[in-house]
């Protein structure tokens, strides 16, 4: 655990039922020109509608920015940017999951020529704040609308990269669960563990410490307790409140602490593949914490203790393990999501180029309590081939 830590997150926060509704208030106090970026299914969806609303009636003039692709690489969010900076606004407004509020947050950093996507994947702390920027997540989640991070793929690496900088922090979020009600539950259910994994990850992390483990266990909480209502019950919107409650605090948490070796080993699936985030982090879950649980028992024991709701006392340590790592594994079946990688025809052979690719995000790996060698990372790779 850290000796000396930090907490960076948004300046304000909105939630709850109708949160929605202090979007005027943040309007009040900025934005001659707002720029909206979101995905073409958020508009379709109607998700768009209210935001709209509150700004026609502000008078304010808007943009909307929403052919944001899935899982950008750093050229397409280069492309995204670009019709940005015409639009002279100054509101970035992000609606969507985690690849829309990745590149908003981008956006709110490149407004300038001085610097491009690419430059920053060589040099993050080239980034500075130009627009303000708030966050609307329609997932939960990624977690974007807390983190200083956007991810971005890396074609010629088969690699997804994070852009870490605090500059990049939203400084309005909205979390508000009429955004999620609707969301189908494959995506529900892969953001959910996405969330999931970041709590975890982060609680168990080198880098943890006392802010970080206060965010990440009620994350925790949060999630396990409520992730299978959340996303098998359209009506549950209290489970989804909590739901989104729960990844932003995990996202707080990244920024405290950090995850550890399920994402690094999940990033050339969705670089190579163009697997979700959230499902290849499902997929690498139980075993990167079945790998880690010699060194992390006391910590999923005391994770035991803070989410179960009837504990047993006579559990030992191990057993209380045990049970949080089993738990993990019967959430992501009962949610349907693929463990396996033939589901996505990943062949045996990719995968010295799989090991390759994964060793390189050792910004994430020296979070791990237990060494990853490139063996260790093969054998986790075996075991979901």
């Amino acid at each position: 655990m850290l000796n000396q830590y930090n907490l960076k997150m948004p300046t304000n926060v909105f939630a709850g039922p109708e949160a929605m509704h202090n979007l005027n208030v943040i309007l009040k106090d900025s934005a001659a020109k707002i720029a909206i970026f979101t995905g073409g299914h958020i508009y379709k969806l109607g998700l768009l509608d209210e935001v709209i609303r509150i700004i026609e009636n502000n008078g304010i003039e808007y943009d909307i920015i929403s052919d944001i692709p899935a899982e950008p690489s750093y050229i397409q969010a280069q492309e995204v940017i670009d019709q940005f900076k015409v639009l002279n606004a100054d509101l970035i407004i992000g609606v969507g999951g985690g690849s829309v509020m990745d590149i908003a947050k981008l956006a709110s950093v490149l407004s300038t020529d001085d610097y491009t996507v690419k430059d920053l994947l060589d040099d993050p702390l080239l980034a500075k704040k130009q627009v303000p920027s708030l966050m609307i997540p329609t997932t939960a989640g990624t977690g974007s609308e807390a983190t200083p991070n956007s991810i971005v793929g890396v074609p010629e690496k088969d690699l997804k990269v994070g852009i870490v900088n605090s500059e990049l922090i939203a400084d309005h979020v909205i979390l508000d669960s009429s955004m999620i009600k609707n969301l189908p539950k494959p995506i529900a259910a892969a953001t959910g563990i996405d969330a999931l994994a970041h709590a975890i990850e982060c609680f168990t992390s080198k880098k943890a410490n006392p802010i970080s483990d206060t965010f990440a266990l009620e994350a925790l909480d949060l999630i396990l307790n409520n992730i299978i209502e959340a996303c098998t019950d359209p009506n549950a919107l209290e489970a989804k409140h909590n739901m989104l409650l729960g990844s932003f605090y995990a996202g707080v948490a990244i920024t405290s602490s950090g995850t550890t070796a399920v994402h690094p080993l999940s990033y050339p699936l969705g670089g190579k593949y163009h697997i979700a985030h959230g499902v290849s982090n499902a997929i690498l879950l139980t075993p990167v914490m079945k790998f880690n649980e010699p060194v992390i028992k006391v910590l999923l024991a005391k994770a035991y203790d803070r989410v179960v709701k009837e504990p047993n006392n006579e559990l030992s340590v191990e057993e209380k393990s045990k049970y949080i790592i089993d738990l993990l594994e019967d959430i992501v079946k009962t949610l349907e999501i693929p463990t396996s990688l033939k589901t996505f025809n990943v062949p045996e052979e990719d995968l010295d180029g799989l090991v390759e690719a994964a060793m390189q995000v050792q910004r994430l790996l020296v979070n791990n309590m237990r060494e990853v060698t490139p063996e260790d990372a093969r054998k986790m790779y075996l075991e979901i081939m």
